[in-house]
């Protein structure tokens, strides 16, 4: 089912997703060589307390069944796409790629955001790939307006990534993000456009291009969590929690 948000319920997920952006900021200036991804997990879990907020991964599970996710945000790093869990064992690294995201429940209503970057120099390529993944990311953004459909969204993430020479992953997509974390529609990073539902005044959508080097599939590390790329490529994930509006795209998320 999908929901379509108030503009004061629009105005808490604004709140929301600043303290999102917050923190991702606050953390990255802390990741440095020698530090755990356990203590990044730390410093978040602190920053959220402080700001007011709920962890809105912790405990978290996609489906029954599953192994709730167990730390505050996840840090991926390197080959891993999504999900990677913070563990003392994981020390940072002079050249890691570093993903982090992050989400948060303030007054009933979930934030959630990521990004990428690189620990000190970067090869000229993971620059590259890091640049095409933020510019796919924006014109996704570009395309939720009132009166498009989906798979604009989906279309121009993916027409940008593949002129670049880079690879869309399937297996995880964008979401609806409101009361709960993951609502309905689901928003893949490819597809046709003029196809999927219209965009509709009020829909709130989480758009997260997750883009490998090298080739596109990715496999599942024994933790159930952590997804990382089949062929060990590099990858990178960005995302915004946007609301679709009269005036055009609203980035909660943006700093």
């Amino acid at each position: 089912m999908i929901f379509l948000k108030s503009p004061h319920e629009i105005e808490i997920m604004r709140v929301a997703n600043r303290i999102v952006s917050e923190i991702l900021a606050e953390v990255r200036e802390k990741v440095v060589p020698g530090i755990s991804t356990a203590e990044i997990d730390q410093i978040a879990s602190s920053l959220i307390r402080k700001k007011g907020a709920r962890s809105a991964f912790k405990g978290y599970r996609i489906r029954n069944g599953m192994v709730p996710f167990p730390a505050t945000i996840c840090v991926s790093l390197n080959d891993e796409v999504v999900h990677g869990i913070p563990s003392p064992q994981r020390i940072i690294r002079a050249g890691d790629v570093v993903s982090l995201d992050c989400g948060v429940i303030y007054q009933d209503f979930y934030g959630d955001a990521a990004l990428t970057f690189v620990v000190g120099e970067a090869d000229p390529e993971v620059q590259r790939l890091l640049r095409t993944t933020a510019a796919a990311l924006e014109e996704g953004i570009a395309q939720a307006r009132v009166g498009n459909r989906l798979g604009d969204i989906s279309a121009a993430i993916q027409e940008k990534v593949e002129r670049e020479g880079f690879s869309v992953v399937r297996e995880f997509v964008g979401h609806g993000i409101g009361r709960h974390l993951h609502e309905d529609p689901q928003v893949p990073n490819y597809g046709v456009r003029d196809r999927g539902m219209r965009l509709r005044e009020g829909l709130v959508l989480a758009i997260e291009p997750m883009v490998n080097m090298g080739r596109p599939e990715v496999v599942m590390k024994s933790d159930g969590w952590t997804a990382v790329t089949k062929d060990g490529s590099i990858s990178a994930h960005f995302e915004h929690s946007i609301a679709i509006t009269e005036k055009g795209p609203l980035v909660l998320s943006r700093a």
